[in-house]
Protein backbone atom coordinates (compact mmCIF):
# COMPACT_ATOMS: atom_id res chain seq x y z
CA UNK A 1 0.00 0.00 0.00
CA UNK A 2 1.25 3.48 -0.94
CA UNK A 3 3.45 5.17 1.77
CA UNK A 4 3.97 8.44 -0.06
CA UNK A 5 3.48 11.48 2.16
CA UNK A 6 -0.25 11.66 1.76
CA UNK A 7 -0.57 8.81 3.93
CA UNK A 8 -0.61 8.44 7.47
CA UNK A 9 2.38 6.62 8.59
CA UNK A 10 2.41 4.65 11.40
CA UNK A 11 5.14 5.19 14.45
CA UNK A 12 8.45 3.04 14.09
CA UNK A 13 8.62 -0.21 15.18
CA UNK A 14 11.49 -2.86 16.42
CA UNK A 15 12.83 -4.87 13.77
CA UNK A 16 11.18 -7.76 15.58
CA UNK A 17 7.67 -6.59 15.17
CA UNK A 18 5.35 -6.66 11.63
CA UNK A 19 5.63 -3.80 10.37
CA UNK A 20 2.31 -1.89 9.88
CA UNK A 21 1.17 -0.22 6.57
CA UNK A 22 0.42 3.50 6.01
CA UNK A 23 -3.32 4.03 5.07
CA UNK A 24 -3.50 6.67 2.61
CA UNK A 25 -4.98 9.92 3.69
CA UNK A 26 -7.43 10.22 1.06
CA UNK A 27 -9.37 7.18 2.13
CA UNK A 28 -9.22 7.64 5.55
CA UNK A 29 -10.79 10.80 4.91
CA UNK A 30 -13.56 9.30 2.36
CA UNK A 31 -14.53 6.90 5.19
CA UNK A 32 -14.74 9.92 7.98
CA UNK A 33 -17.02 11.49 5.04
CA UNK A 34 -18.93 8.61 4.40
CA UNK A 35 -19.48 7.60 8.35
CA UNK A 36 -20.65 11.18 9.17
CA UNK A 37 -23.43 11.13 6.35
CA UNK A 38 -24.51 8.06 7.78
CA UNK A 39 -24.74 8.98 11.32
CA UNK A 40 -24.53 12.61 12.20
CA UNK A 41 -28.34 12.37 11.66
CA UNK A 42 -28.44 9.51 14.36
CA UNK A 43 -26.98 11.49 16.81
CA UNK A 44 -29.28 14.30 15.86
CA UNK A 45 -32.40 12.21 16.20
CA UNK A 46 -30.90 10.57 19.49
CA UNK A 47 -30.30 14.27 21.17
CA UNK A 48 -33.81 15.43 20.19
CA UNK A 49 -35.73 12.47 20.79
CA UNK A 50 -33.27 10.52 23.98
CA UNK A 51 -30.71 12.92 25.18
CA UNK A 52 -32.50 15.77 25.70
CA UNK A 53 -34.96 13.63 28.12
CA UNK A 54 -34.20 13.93 31.84
CA UNK A 55 -32.27 10.96 33.41
CA UNK A 56 -31.07 10.22 29.61
CA UNK A 57 -28.62 13.42 28.95
CA UNK A 58 -25.46 10.87 29.48
CA UNK A 59 -25.14 10.22 25.59
CA UNK A 60 -23.31 13.06 24.48
CA UNK A 61 -20.62 12.50 27.52
CA UNK A 62 -20.58 8.63 26.01
CA UNK A 63 -19.75 9.71 22.71
CA UNK A 64 -17.26 11.76 23.66
CA UNK A 65 -15.78 9.01 25.92
CA UNK A 66 -15.99 6.67 22.64
CA UNK A 67 -14.03 9.07 20.58
CA UNK A 68 -11.47 9.82 23.10
CA UNK A 69 -11.08 5.71 22.99
CA UNK A 70 -10.05 5.87 20.06
CA UNK A 71 -7.70 8.22 19.91
CA UNK A 72 -5.51 6.63 22.78
CA UNK A 73 -5.63 3.34 20.44
CA UNK A 74 -4.90 5.13 17.09
CA UNK A 75 -1.26 4.80 16.86
CA UNK A 76 -1.34 1.34 17.96
CA UNK A 77 -4.33 0.23 14.77
CA UNK A 78 -2.17 1.88 12.31
CA UNK A 79 0.93 0.10 13.79
CA UNK A 80 -0.72 -3.23 12.95
CA UNK A 81 -0.12 -4.85 9.73
CA UNK A 82 -2.50 -5.25 6.72
CA UNK A 83 -5.15 -7.63 6.73
CA UNK A 84 -8.24 -7.72 4.51
CA UNK A 85 -10.31 -10.75 6.07
CA UNK A 86 -13.30 -10.54 3.49
CA UNK A 87 -15.86 -13.04 4.68
CA UNK A 88 -16.52 -11.53 8.11
CA UNK A 89 -16.12 -8.42 7.34
CA UNK A 90 -18.92 -9.23 4.47
CA UNK A 91 -20.96 -10.33 7.05
CA UNK A 92 -20.93 -7.73 9.38
CA UNK A 93 -21.15 -5.50 6.99
CA UNK A 94 -24.35 -7.44 6.04
CA UNK A 95 -25.72 -7.19 9.69
CA UNK A 96 -24.77 -3.09 9.71
CA UNK A 97 -26.93 -2.58 6.93
CA UNK A 98 -30.07 -4.62 8.04
CA UNK A 99 -29.64 -3.08 11.31
CA UNK A 100 -29.11 0.75 9.69
CA UNK A 101 -31.52 0.15 7.02
CA UNK A 102 -34.68 -0.66 9.56
CA UNK A 103 -33.17 1.32 12.20
CA UNK A 104 -33.64 4.37 9.49
CA UNK A 105 -36.25 3.30 7.69
CA UNK A 106 -39.11 2.50 10.59
CA UNK A 107 -37.77 5.06 13.06
CA UNK A 108 -35.93 3.05 15.77
CA UNK A 109 -32.94 4.89 16.66
CA UNK A 110 -32.01 1.53 18.79
CA UNK A 111 -31.75 -0.38 16.01
CA UNK A 112 -29.84 2.76 13.81
CA UNK A 113 -27.30 3.36 16.83
CA UNK A 114 -26.80 -0.23 17.43
CA UNK A 115 -25.84 -0.53 13.06
CA UNK A 116 -22.50 1.22 14.69
CA UNK A 117 -20.91 -1.86 16.30
CA UNK A 118 -21.11 -4.56 13.59
CA UNK A 119 -20.39 -1.53 10.88
CA UNK A 120 -16.79 -0.66 13.04
CA UNK A 121 -16.04 -4.37 12.99
CA UNK A 122 -16.74 -4.53 9.30
CA UNK A 123 -14.19 -1.51 8.64
CA UNK A 124 -11.47 -3.27 10.89
CA UNK A 125 -11.65 -6.69 9.68
CA UNK A 126 -11.15 -5.24 5.83
CA UNK A 127 -8.08 -2.83 6.68
CA UNK A 128 -6.26 -4.63 10.05
CA UNK A 129 -7.89 -7.92 10.10
CA UNK A 130 -8.62 -9.23 14.04
CA UNK A 131 -5.94 -7.44 14.86
CA UNK A 132 -7.25 -4.27 14.50
CA UNK A 133 -10.74 -5.37 16.09
CA UNK A 134 -8.40 -6.93 19.32
CA UNK A 135 -6.82 -3.54 19.34
CA UNK A 136 -10.38 -1.43 18.87
CA UNK A 137 -12.38 -4.15 21.46
CA UNK A 138 -12.78 -1.32 24.05
CA UNK A 139 -14.15 1.09 22.27
CA UNK A 140 -16.41 -1.13 19.94
CA UNK A 141 -17.68 -2.56 23.42
CA UNK A 142 -17.97 1.20 24.94
CA UNK A 143 -20.45 1.70 21.54
CA UNK A 144 -23.33 0.06 23.68
CA UNK A 145 -23.52 2.72 25.84
CA UNK A 146 -24.93 5.34 22.99
CA UNK A 147 -27.67 2.75 22.21
CA UNK A 148 -31.06 4.19 23.85
CA UNK A 149 -31.86 0.84 25.82
CA UNK A 150 -35.43 -0.49 24.48
CA UNK A 151 -38.63 1.49 26.50
CA UNK A 152 -40.30 -1.75 27.18
CA UNK A 153 -37.25 -3.01 29.31
CA UNK A 154 -36.69 0.46 30.59
CA UNK A 155 -40.36 0.24 32.37
CA UNK A 156 -40.33 -3.12 33.53
CA UNK A 157 -36.81 -2.46 35.51
CA UNK A 158 -37.17 0.74 36.27
CA UNK A 159 -40.42 0.15 38.55
CA UNK A 160 -38.44 -2.54 40.93
CA UNK A 161 -35.31 -0.44 41.15
CA UNK A 162 -37.09 2.98 42.33
CA UNK A 163 -38.72 1.41 44.64
CA UNK A 164 -36.07 -0.60 45.88
CA UNK A 165 -33.46 3.19 46.19
CA UNK A 166 -37.36 4.45 48.06
CA UNK A 167 -36.94 1.60 50.54
CA UNK A 168 -33.31 2.23 51.29
CA UNK A 169 -33.38 6.19 51.44
CA UNK A 170 -36.40 6.08 53.53
CA UNK A 171 -35.15 3.48 56.29
CA UNK A 172 -31.64 5.25 55.84
CA UNK A 173 -33.12 8.78 56.84
CA UNK A 174 -35.74 7.41 59.59
CA UNK A 175 -32.68 5.65 61.39
CA UNK A 176 -31.25 9.09 61.38
CA UNK A 177 -34.42 10.46 63.36
CA UNK A 178 -35.95 12.22 60.36
CA UNK A 179 -39.86 12.32 60.23
CA UNK A 180 -39.88 9.87 56.85
CA UNK A 181 -42.73 8.01 55.49
CA UNK A 182 -43.43 6.25 51.95
CA UNK A 183 -46.12 5.28 50.00
CA UNK A 184 -44.87 3.39 47.01
CA UNK A 185 -42.27 5.29 45.37
CA UNK A 186 -43.15 8.79 47.00
CA UNK A 187 -41.35 9.85 50.06
CA UNK A 188 -43.13 11.81 53.11
CA UNK A 189 -41.02 13.92 55.03
CA UNK A 190 -42.08 17.29 57.64
CA UNK A 191 -44.98 18.91 55.09
CA UNK A 192 -43.42 17.51 52.09
CA UNK A 193 -43.39 14.88 49.71
CA UNK A 194 -41.27 14.05 46.44
CA UNK A 195 -42.26 11.23 44.18
CA UNK A 196 -38.71 9.22 43.02
CA UNK A 197 -38.97 10.16 39.40
CA UNK A 198 -36.91 7.35 36.87
CA UNK A 199 -34.33 9.79 36.42
CA UNK A 200 -33.48 9.54 40.09
CA UNK A 201 -33.25 5.82 40.28
CA UNK A 202 -34.13 4.73 36.61
CA UNK A 203 -32.49 1.90 34.38
CA UNK A 204 -31.47 4.39 32.40
CA UNK A 205 -29.36 5.96 35.15
CA UNK A 206 -27.98 2.82 36.63
CA UNK A 207 -27.17 2.07 32.88
CA UNK A 208 -25.15 5.48 32.82
CA UNK A 209 -23.10 5.21 35.55
CA UNK A 210 -22.27 1.20 34.82
CA UNK A 211 -20.73 2.87 32.09
CA UNK A 212 -18.30 5.46 34.08
CA UNK A 213 -17.73 2.39 36.56
CA UNK A 214 -16.46 0.30 32.81
CA UNK A 215 -14.52 3.20 31.43
CA UNK A 216 -12.62 3.86 34.97
CA UNK A 217 -11.79 -0.31 34.66
CA UNK A 218 -10.00 0.89 31.29
CA UNK A 219 -8.37 3.39 32.13
CA UNK A 220 -6.57 1.56 35.44
CA UNK A 221 -5.54 -1.32 32.66
CA UNK A 222 -5.52 -4.21 35.55
CA UNK A 223 -3.89 -7.38 34.39
CA UNK A 224 -5.34 -9.26 36.97
CA UNK A 225 -8.90 -10.90 36.37
CA UNK A 226 -9.97 -11.00 40.09
CA UNK A 227 -9.48 -7.28 40.47
CA UNK A 228 -11.20 -6.79 37.19
CA UNK A 229 -14.11 -9.23 37.95
CA UNK A 230 -14.58 -8.01 41.34
CA UNK A 231 -14.74 -4.12 39.87
CA UNK A 232 -17.05 -5.73 37.34
CA UNK A 233 -19.72 -7.23 39.82
CA UNK A 234 -19.26 -4.66 42.05
CA UNK A 235 -20.46 -1.40 39.86
CA UNK A 236 -24.27 -1.84 40.08
CA UNK A 237 -24.20 -2.31 43.52
CA UNK A 238 -22.28 0.70 43.81
CA UNK A 239 -24.73 2.56 40.97
CA UNK A 240 -27.88 1.74 43.42
CA UNK A 241 -26.00 3.15 46.21
CA UNK A 242 -25.16 6.49 44.26
CA UNK A 243 -28.71 6.88 43.31
CA UNK A 244 -30.06 6.48 47.12
CA UNK A 245 -27.45 8.77 47.97
CA UNK A 246 -28.95 11.22 45.16
CA UNK A 247 -32.31 10.52 46.62
CA UNK A 248 -31.71 11.06 50.40
CA UNK A 249 -29.48 14.65 48.81
CA UNK A 250 -32.60 16.00 47.70
CA UNK A 251 -35.40 15.44 50.40
CA UNK A 252 -32.83 17.15 52.88
CA UNK A 253 -32.48 19.98 50.59
CA UNK A 254 -36.45 20.02 50.72
CA UNK A 255 -36.25 19.59 54.01
CA UNK A 256 -34.53 22.08 55.08
CA UNK A 257 -34.67 24.89 52.61
CA UNK A 258 -37.82 23.93 51.06
CA UNK A 259 -39.31 22.61 48.03
CA UNK A 260 -38.68 25.33 45.46
CA UNK A 261 -35.11 24.59 46.13
CA UNK A 262 -35.50 20.92 46.12
CA UNK A 263 -36.80 21.59 42.50
CA UNK A 264 -34.55 24.01 41.13
CA UNK A 265 -31.00 24.22 40.73
CA UNK A 266 -30.19 21.56 43.25
CA UNK A 267 -32.32 19.24 41.15
CA UNK A 268 -30.57 19.62 38.29
CA UNK A 269 -26.80 19.50 39.90
CA UNK A 270 -28.00 16.66 41.51
CA UNK A 271 -27.15 15.02 38.36
CA UNK A 272 -23.85 15.88 38.16
CA UNK A 273 -23.36 14.72 41.90
CA UNK A 274 -24.78 11.32 40.48
CA UNK A 275 -21.94 10.58 38.76
CA UNK A 276 -19.13 12.31 41.02
CA UNK A 277 -20.37 9.72 43.37
CA UNK A 278 -20.41 6.95 41.92
CA UNK A 279 -16.67 8.05 41.05
CA UNK A 280 -15.71 8.31 44.55
CA UNK A 281 -17.38 5.05 45.60
CA UNK A 282 -15.74 3.23 42.85
CA UNK A 283 -12.40 5.12 43.41
CA UNK A 284 -13.40 4.22 46.97
CA UNK A 285 -13.77 0.46 46.46
CA UNK A 286 -10.89 0.02 44.08
CA UNK A 287 -8.89 1.33 46.96
CA UNK A 288 -10.13 -1.35 49.64
CA UNK A 289 -9.91 -4.11 46.82
CA UNK A 290 -6.24 -3.00 46.52
CA UNK A 291 -5.81 -4.37 50.02
CA UNK A 292 -6.53 -7.76 49.46
CA UNK A 293 -5.80 -8.04 45.07
CA UNK A 294 -3.10 -6.62 43.49
CA UNK A 295 -4.00 -5.25 40.18
CA UNK A 296 -0.61 -6.08 38.45
CA UNK A 297 2.50 -7.84 38.68
CA UNK A 298 3.87 -4.61 40.69
CA UNK A 299 0.97 -4.50 43.39
CA UNK A 300 1.36 -8.42 44.09
CA UNK A 301 5.17 -7.50 44.45
CA UNK A 302 4.50 -4.59 46.85
CA UNK A 303 1.45 -6.57 49.00
CA UNK A 304 4.08 -9.57 49.36
CA UNK A 305 6.73 -7.54 50.44
CA UNK A 306 4.05 -5.89 53.20
CA UNK A 307 3.58 -9.32 54.68
CA UNK A 308 6.73 -10.64 55.00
Amino acid sequence: MSTSSSSLQAPAQSASAPAGHAIPLMELIALAIGLLAMYVPTYMKLDAQVWSQEGQGHGPVMLALTIWLVWKRWPELMAAPDQNKFVPASLFMLVAVFFYVIGRSQDFPEFEASSQIPLVIAILLSLKGWRGVKIMAFPIFFLIFLIPLPQILVMVVTAPLKMGVSVVAEAALHAAGYPMGRTGVTLSIGQYQLLVADACAGLNSIFALEAIGVFYMSMMGYTNPKRNILIALLILPISFASNVIRVITLVLVTYYFGDEAGQGFVHGFAGIMLFMIATMLTVATDTLIGRFIPGNKEEEAQLTAQKA
